[in-house]
């Protein structure tokens, strides 16, 4: 993972100004090509902290401005999944996001921006796939069109269930 999707990261999380994770990013599941890391962003508020898991984007098959994916845990128990991206989008803008897994399923999403157009938020809808069907497949191809731009990359999924159970038992905590 390269040093800008680390910072990234913790940006993502807690956004700009915070405390960057007092603990290092650690390994999920085994070798590099399945690894998720897990990080913990130190929040606002005194004691609070939000937790995510990230996968960096397999660069061969994925366009220079993807970096990869993030699911991330949110406020009410609910968790999160945004795309990360190296080049933000204006803050406002609402994209257009089609994910296509290995297995055949595909979907095609209207998304919100976070920290700062850096990252696209999916919609909650999303979210119960990362819970689901993706723990799956070994694959997602992620579009992400916004005006005249479109973004295209490939998450590797292997993984995810240790990964994704691992960062529910640590929502809230």
């Amino acid at each position: 993972m390269s040093i800008l999707s680390l910072a990234l990261t913790g940006w993502l999380l807690a956004g700009p100004g915070y405390e960057t994770p007092r603990r290092p990013f650690i390994e999920i599941a085994g070798p590099s090509s399945s690894i998720w890391k897990f990080s913990r962003t130190q929040g606002p508020k005194e004691g609070e902290s939000f937790a995510s898991i990230s996968k960096t984007a397999e660069t061969m098959q994925s366009d220079p401005e993807f970096a990869g994916l993030i699911v991330r845990c949110a406020p009410k128990a609910k968790i999160d999944v945004l795309v990360a991206l190296i080049r933000p989008f204006p803050p406002r803008s609402r994209p257009k996001v089609t994910i296509a897994s290995a297995t055949g399923g595909t979907v095609t999403v209207e998304a919100s921006m976070a920290a700062a157009g850096a990252a696209v938020l999916l919609p909650d809808e999303v979210s119960a796939f990362a819970a689901g069907k993706w723990q799956t497949t070994p694959s997602l191809s992620v579009v992400v069109k916004e005006s005249d731009t479109e973004i295209k990359g490939v998450v590797a999924l292997n993984g995810l269930r240790e990964a994704y159970n691992s960062l529910a038992a640590s929502c809230g905590q």
